[in-house]
């Protein structure tokens, strides 16, 4: 009597003929557009669920119903995965978005109750399985983890720079402006805050009163940190994208 599984030379095991295309069947069914866009509608129905799970009034009428959508939903997205890996096998989880929709999904699976209750708040992050499903979030994310070691780079030399404008901002103002510039810290805080543009103009007046020629250090800061190293950022990733996009061009 031949047993569900035939050797392999490696001693592994294949499933049977009537199996194989089974699971190519499955697979492609999973992966197809139809299937991926109800996934989309589901995930986002949970989005919307999970909000409303926010609002007290909502949940004091709606809770019951809420909690048992919220399940079904969930029983959902285990059942894709379910069908994913044995249709997949071992090629799940050379998939990064496969491996990432696991363990957004087994996360919402973990006992919420006792020292574990943090998941449940944690749920929410069943949302990003929208990036996953999305092809064009999906392209959007894996050109910026193609730019991470370039934006490594650029994010020392803002490092740097903030580390010598801080400085300079202590020993030029810390005396007369503690609460902004009285330790390298405080510096670099107040830095970060004039960098962001926000109210960065009361600082400077403020301090311009006692340090008249005040306004240079935070035009040149303003200049090199908000305006060259951040747009380096955004050269850097849409590089990525490009290149990203002409590699995929250039494989099809």
């Amino acid at each position: 009597m031949t047993g569900l599984v035939t050797p392999t030379r490696g001693g592994g095991a294949t499933p049977p003929a009537s199996i194989a295309p089974l699971r190519q069947r499955v697979a492609a069914w999973v992966e197809s557009g139809s299937v991926q866009k109800w996934i989309i509608a589901l995930v986002t129905i949970n989005a919307v669920t999970l909000g409303l799970e926010t609002v007290p009034q909502v949940m004091a009428r709606w809770g019951v119903a809420l909690r048992t959508l919220d399940a079904m939903l969930l029983g959902a997205f285990v059942v894709e995965l379910g069908l994913k890996l044995w249709s997949q096998g071992a090629r799940f989880f050379r998939n990064g978005w496969n491996v990432f929709d696991f363990l957004v999904v087994a996360m919402a699976l973990v006992p919420a109750s006792g020292p574990l209750a943090v998941f449940r708040a944690l749920r929410v992050l069943r949302v990003l399985r929208l990036v996953s499903a999305i092809p064009k979030m999906r392209f959007v994310i894996e050109s910026l983890l193609r730019s991470l070691p370039g934006l490594g780079s650029i994010a020392m030399l803002l490092v740097v720079l903030f580390y010598v404008f801080a400085v300079v901002a202590t020993k030029l103002f810390g005396a007369g402006f503690p609460q902004w510039f009285g330790t390298l810290w405080g510096s670099a805080f107040s830095l970060f805050q004039v960098m962001t543009l926000e109210g960065w103009a009361e600082i400077a007046r403020e301090v311009m009163q006692v340090h008249p020629l005040a306004w240079i250090f935070f035009i040149a800061f303003i200049l090199v940190a908000t305006f060259t190293v951040l747009n380096f950022f955004i050269a850097l990733i849409v590089k990525a994208m490009e290149d990203y996009r002409s590699g995929r061009m250039g494989s099809l």
